[in-house]
């Protein structure tokens, strides 16, 4: 069990998994209230005083004190955290961290039978908690859009931090989709939310040619955006997959024509990070999509100390798997069952078979 130190959206865990409830509650009370129920929670679960004990060393009403200890515990200023003497040894994170040693693993319970769109949201909470213990003043952050990054976006905890700047990692236009008002509104609700800097970048998904790309790179407001990508400290973003059964919005929205996918399967593409294609074994360099596409170099995830990858759903797994042997990524925010279908042994098939499902 652990109690919140400091603020009231920070553990001594550095991490902590939060309801949405939980935030929306939290959001609403004061420092004075958040303060009192912390000193409540000491009492009760560090000096093993019972409610009638508190009540009358601190002078208030029993129900006073459930109500705050109630309080605690939904709003995240309580963590409880069960330790089972035979599953906790099989753990979940603890089997992904002996399989990938490098890895930092925040994996969530779902309820059983749940569907995959209550996964995501569990997972979005987790990752929004995540972000939150690692951020500091002055960092710079590097998204990349899409809808997983979107539903972070959306239970993010308002907090103010000094000179944070949030960049946009790959540009979201094209001729035939045009997605800029989605991902301006994504970026910008991560800034809002910290009182930062917001950062687009207003280029195409994909170039029709390497050259207009390489022009493009020279102009200075768009050299502007890649120094600060170049400089992030902070990356988030998820993985997304052509063979999910809803494959990602890069593969269906227009902005590959047939060509460019049967030259993506032919090369062994398994997913992208941030528009970029990689292969099985997480290599992306020789891919010749990768040249006209408006993304970083994937080198940039295995340079910063926080890679964040936020994956939710059975369709990824294999996208996921091949980012993790490319070491794509050093933290993982996940759903159980995703993580469970990571540790099963790898089937053979790409499964390249992008569609507008």
């Amino acid at each position: 069990m652990n109690i919140c130190q400091g603020e009231a959206n920070r553990c001594s865990t550095g991490y902590q998994t939060w309801e949405a409830v939980g935030c929306r509650i939290l959001n609403s009370v004061t420092d004075d209230q958040a303060a009192l129920a912390v000193q409540v929670a000491r009492l009760y679960y560090h000096q093993g005083l019972t409610t009638d004990a508190i009540a009358r060393e601190l002078q208030l009403s029993r129900p006073k004190v459930s109500r705050l200890l109630t309080l605690a515990r939904r709003t995240g200023l309580v963590e409880i955290r069960i330790h089972d003497p035979q599953a906790h040894p099989q753990s979940l994170e603890a089997q992904l961290h002996e399989r990938y040693p490098f890895l930092r693993s925040h994996v969530v319970s779902v309820p059983p039978g749940s569907p995959e769109t209550v996964w995501m949201e569990r997972v979005a909470v987790a990752a929004a908690s995540v972000l939150d213990s690692v951020l500091r003043p002055g960092q710079t952050v590097g998204l990349a859009w899409g809808n997983t990054l979107d539903a972070v976006s959306r239970v993010l905890r308002p907090r103010r931090m000094d000179n944070l700047d949030f960049v946009q990692l790959n540009g979201s236009a094209n001729a035939l989709d045009f997605m800029s008002g989605f991902v301006t509104d994504s970026i910008t609700r991560f800034a809002g939310n910290y009182a930062g800097r917001a950062h687009l970048f207003p280029v195409p998904t994909f170039f029709d040619d390497p050259a207009t790309k390489r022009a493009m790179w020279r102009e200075r407001s768009v050299r502007h955006v890649l120094d600060l990508q170049a400089r992030a400290d902070v990356l988030l973003y998820s993985v997304g997959s052509p063979a999910a059964r809803h494959p990602s919005h890069v593969y269906i929205s227009g902005a590959l024509d047939p060509a460019d996918l049967a030259q993506l399967e032919a090369e062994g593409v398994v997913g992208d990070i941030a528009t970029v294609f990689y292969r099985a074994d997480g290599s992306h360099s020789g891919i010749s999509l990768n040249a006209r596409a408006s993304g970083p170099n994937l080198d940039l995830m295995t340079q910063v100390s926080h890679a964040i990858c936020v994956v939710s759903g059975l369709g990824k797994v294999q996208a996921l798997r091949a980012a993790l042997a490319g070491r794509l990524l050093n933290t993982l925010v996940t759903d159980e069952p995703t993580a469970r279908a990571l540790l099963m042994p790898e089937e053979g098939s790409n499964g390249f078979r992008p569609s507008r499902e």
